[in-house]
């Protein structure tokens, strides 16, 4: 069995460049349960990165500042936590990216970052009174815990604003709704996700039920609309976020699907699941578009339905819309194109566990079994004109609306990226 297409020679993969490392605290903290990294989150202006450390604490850290230690010239290329620490000069200065440690008091499986826009009203009926009126320049965390408590805080003090409770299980997984409504969702291994209104003091306004098993990931399509999340029993489910209900169930994995992600303009969607396959999808016509392959020759159902040592943990996908990356079993973080069937760069990295791109794009994190986070610099290619063009068409249109235009074939086929 090959991690690569027989046709491809690995010596000729290009090598990802790390560019530096967070590394978990050490003793005395050992002896507390659960040291796994499950998360990474980067803030959506960029201004934070945050991690779960294991040890029931996540830490906040300004991007700004860790790219500066990353890239100093002649460093050794490794952010230690006491080096990160010695920059909190400014303190807690309202809005001042500073360093934070937050205990909460539970294994953390779930982080999110979220920022309110002060038009997008609360879709609540009573409005009067709140406790809490997040402003504009507010950033928030949502953290989800193992108790199935989702703890929500404020980046910039790291105080404790809310506690939701309604889950009895691990919150496996956290969204914000892109559009600063401060609607957040929540997936659960009770088989259930949450829709919370945080701008309702966290008021948990609906409960999406279809999944049969426990419910690994959920994301929003960039425009808010659209919900996917993933599960076990090989589940792949849309969802209609203004009327709360399930659009489609997506057919074709043969394993626990754990992670999922759509592109920036919202055409596509990424899963990655146990089979060692991340998916391809149209959202809207539920086709699979393209298949990343972490196994060679592909395993069979029967055997891509049980362990594989090449199990795909998480997937996330770049700002530029053209490239994904894929974080597996095998001991590799794998870069694709959307165009290409093959990894076009790779990295090594043991006992990975989740990844995510840095909102602009230039770095990918991936997080580990012993609560430490790496990256790497991300493949860098110039967009042509065209994807450009089809992502800002993509971003307005629908797959049918786009199929209706008068236009080329060959040009339809482009927009629905099927050429």
């Amino acid at each position: 069995m090959a991690s690569f297409p027989p046709r491809l020679n690995e010596n000729e993969i290009v090598r990802s460049r790390t560019i530096g490392e967070l590394l978990a605290p050490a003793a005395p903290f050992d002896k507390k349960s659960g040291r796994e990294n499950w998360t990474v989150a980067f803030a959506p202006d960029g201004s934070y990165f945050a991690w779960s450390q294991g040890h029931r604490t996540v830490k906040l850290v300004p991007w700004a500042q860790c790219l500066k230690n990353f890239l100093l010239p002649g460093s050794t290329k490794n952010v230690t936590n006491s080096r990160l620490s010695r920059q909190n000069s400014d303190g807690g200065q309202k809005n001042k990216p500073c360093e934070h440690i937050i205990d909460c008091g539970d294994i953390v499986w779930s982080l999110a970052f979220g920022s309110s826009v002060p038009e997008k009203q609360s879709r609540c009926v009573n409005i009067e009174w709140h406790r809490f009126k997040f402003g504009q320049d507010q950033l928030l965390l949502a953290t989800g815990l193992n108790n199935g408590r989702i703890k929500i805080w404020d980046v910039y003090t790291g105080k404790l604003l809310l506690n939701l409770m309604d889950h009895s299980e691990v919150v496996r997984d956290l969204t914000f709704a892109p559009d600063g409504s401060l609607i957040l969702v929540s997936a659960s291994r009770d088989k259930t996700l949450r829709v919370w209104d945080l701008k309702d003091d966290g008021n948990m306004m609906k409960v999406l039920r279809g999944h049969q098993n426990w419910v690994y990931s959920c994301a929003f399509a960039p425009d808010s609309s659209m919900l996917c999340s993933v599960g076990a029993s090989k589940a792949v489910f849309l969802w209609n976020m203004d009327k709360y209900t399930m659009i489609r169930k997506l057919e074709g994995h043969h394993n626990d699907v754990v992670a999922c992600e759509f592109s920036p303009d919202g055409a596509l969607l990424a899963t990655a699941s146990y089979d060692t396959r991340v998916y391809v999808w149209d959202p809207y016509t539920g086709s699979i578009l393209m298949e990343f392959g972490h196994l060679f020759p592909p395993p069979t159902p029967i055997f891509a339905g049980g362990a594989n040592d090449r199990w795909v943990r998480s997937v996330s996908f770049s700002h530029d819309g053209l490239h994904i990356a894929s974080l597996a079993d095998d001991k590799m973080v794998r870069f694709w194109r959307i165009d290409e069937d093959y990894p076009v760069q790779v990295a090594p990295l043991s006992n990975g566990l989740c990844c995510a791109f840095s909102t602009d794009g230039s770095v990918l994190a991936a997080g580990t079994h012993d609560g430490s986070v790496y990256f790497w610099a991300t493949p860098k290619q110039v967009s042509s004109l065209q994807h450009l063009c089809r992502m800002a068409i993509r971003r307005v249109m629908s797959t049918y609306q786009v199929q209706k235009l008068p236009l080329p074939s060959k040009v339809v086929e482009f927009l629905s990226y099927q050429s």
